[in-house]
């Protein structure tokens, strides 16, 4: 399989403070890679210089065979890759449908600017568009919802659906079960990761829940001080002694077959 996303040499430092290096990662299309690690350990800042919130101090990302370093993140946006936040970014004042016509007007948008926004937000694409997203992610009971009222878990999927109304190739997800339930958590990612599958989306998702990386990733990168120590499968890597100290500090035994891995 082709790979969708390849790094090579990236490195991001801020003065004196090395933030991230020596990354090189190669990802084929349609893989879904955890990525972990402890708070600092540079994950943020590797998934802000693929998209195009931070511009590489040296290196090179690739997407698709088109070279995207240091481009900025609606250029980034346009050629096909997306991303959610940890804190769901909605209008908490308009309804579910509303918020997902508007993520499809902006994102068939040529430069994705909010200039007369308004007029294409209910046309015909994107209300279809909507609908079919809303089905996708399961949310249809609260089509008419003001999103301010869902439940958490409602939010995220919902602020997930949106960044996925583009029809992206690559979605980077950073902690798609934060403020989730432990009841709620692998309902929430088995209707995410079936909606991923179906659009055949590759991803990397950032997660502090080893669980939730153990039963979904089909391939785990752990990073440490700015860098990657781990690069396997999820019981290579959760396996691995140095993440195993450094990181997850438990040895976690894989759960239930990931969807579709039976």
């Amino acid at each position: 399989m082709s790979a969708i996303l390849v790094v090579r040499d990236l490195e991001k430092t801020f003065g004196s403070l090395v933030a991230a290096r020596d990354i090189t990662i190669s990802v084929p299309a349609e893989q879904t890679v955890g990525v972990i690690g402890a708070n600092g350990a540079g994950k943020t800042t590797f998934i802000n210089m693929i998209t195009g919130h931070l511009k590489p101090s040296k290196g090179s990302i690739w997407f698709e065979d088109r070279e995207i370093t240091g481009k900025p993140s609606r250029e980034i946006t346009r050629l096909g890759i997306s991303r959610s936040f940890q804190v769901a970014q909605i209008f908490p004042s308009l309804t579910v449908f509303e918020n997902i016509c508007m993520a499809a007007a902006i994102a068939r948008r040529a430069g994705g600017v909010w200039g007369n926004i308004a007029s294409p937000v209910h046309s015909g694409a994107a209300t279809a568009e909507a609908e079919a997203t809303i089905e996708l992610f399961q949310i249809g009971r609260y089509r008419d919802t003001a999103a301010n009222t869902l439940p958490q878990g409602v939010r995220k999927l919902l602020d997930i659906g949106m960044a996925v109304v583009g029809w992206p190739r690559l979605l980077l997800l950073d902690e798609p079960t934060s403020g989730i339930s432990i009841e709620e958590k692998f309902d929430l990612m088995n209707v995410v990761m079936s909606a991923l599958k179906a659009r055949k989306i590759t991803v990397l998702f950032v997660e502090h829940d080893m669980e939730i990386v153990a039963r979904f990733a089909e391939r785990v990168l752990a990073f440490y001080d700015g860098t990657i120590i781990a690069d396997g499968t999820p019981t290579e890597t959760l396996d691995d002694p140095r993440v195993q100290e450094l990181i997850s500090g438990v040895r976690l035994k894989p759960t239930a077959a990931r969807p579709g891995h039976a």
